[in-house]
């Protein structure tokens, strides 16, 4: 149960309010932004919270126990920092998020309803819907190691352990045209064979997207070279636009074996029996008892 301050009690209790919703949205490492549901500018806390995004929330709810409470906030793209580029960049991917009731005569008169992180951004043309996620929804996560077949490390992190820096696993490309901010036929990485950076990185050296990263889904070499990316640019792409790109791991042994001779550094269980042998050995059980048991 939350306890109200006494000066919003009041204001409640008084049968006349002048109430709002203030969002406080911080990206990772970012800078903190603020928004209201009315019709005016509010500050409070070092933060100006904007009234030209027409944001409204859906209904808040809260439950016992350690569920999950979602909620979606919905805006117009008229906001600066509320770029359709941003969004598709997943600036706000995992934001800190605070909700607040203010009474917007008196910014002081507030009580804070709810705090979590962005999750799924939705967006059309002129409008955008955002989840966000209670706090609880950390605790839905898997925590520590899983045994699997695939490995579990980063490629490239220390528990993997291969350089990626070496120029075997890395190349440098220009955009040669443009298909859909997304497709990309470029020159400069020829001499690397067909499916070498996928599910790699790449990152913008130059052009509007100067700066950014994307994670590479294909790398086709042909008559010319093409690359995928999964998530179309932030901001459109265009010819000569240069970018670094790093070889991908698809998690499995044969790769890791074959592709960067790092075997004693694989992380995943790939001996490991699966359901098919336990069904085998169940049904075949012990001679000595007609198989009748394990």
């Amino acid at each position: 149960m939350r306890t109200l301050p006494p000066g919003l009690a009041a204001h409640l209790a008084s049968g006349a309010t002048t109430l709002c919703h203030c969002w406080k949205l911080t990206p990772t490492g970012g800078a903190a932004m603020g928004f209201t549901d009315h019709d005016a500018d509010i500050a409070f806390d070092g933060v100006t919270f904007k009234a030209s995004t027409g944001f409204e929330a859906s209904e808040i709810e809260s439950s016992l126990g350690l569920s999950v409470d979602n909620l979606e906030a919905a805006g117009a793209l008229q906001s600066p920092e509320l770029s359709p580029e941003r969004l598709d960049a997943g600036d706000f991917r995992n934001a800190d998020v605070e909700i607040w009731r203010v009474n917007w005569q008196d910014p002081a008169q507030r009580i804070l309803l709810r705090k979590g992180h962005v999750g799924e951004v939705r967006r059309t043309e002129q409008t955008f819907t955002a989840e966000v996620r209670g706090l609880a929804h950390v605790l839905d996560q898997s925590k520590g190691r899983i045994f699997a077949y695939p490995c579990d490390a980063v490629l490239g992190d220390a528990r993997c352990g291969v350089d990626l820096d070496q120029p075997l696993f890395r190349g440098t490309g220009v955009v040669a045209a443009n298909e859909d901010d997304r497709r990309f036929r470029v020159t400069g990485l020829d001499p690397f064979a067909d499916g070498w950076f996928a599910r790699g990185r790449l990152a913008w050296l130059t052009g509007a997207n100067a700066g950014r990263s994307a994670d590479v889904k294909s790398f086709r070499v042909a008559n010319t070279v093409h690359v995928e990316i999964w998530q179309k640019a932030a901001y459109p792409v265009a010819v000569n636009d240069s970018f670094e790109i790093r070889a991908g791991c698809d998690k499995q042994f044969p790769t890791c074996k074959a592709k960067f001779s790092n075997i004693a550094n694989y992380r995943g269980f790939p001996h490991m029996p699966g359901t098919d042998f336990v069904g085998s050995y169940a049904v075949r059980g012990d001679a000595n008892d007609g198989g009748s048991r394990l």
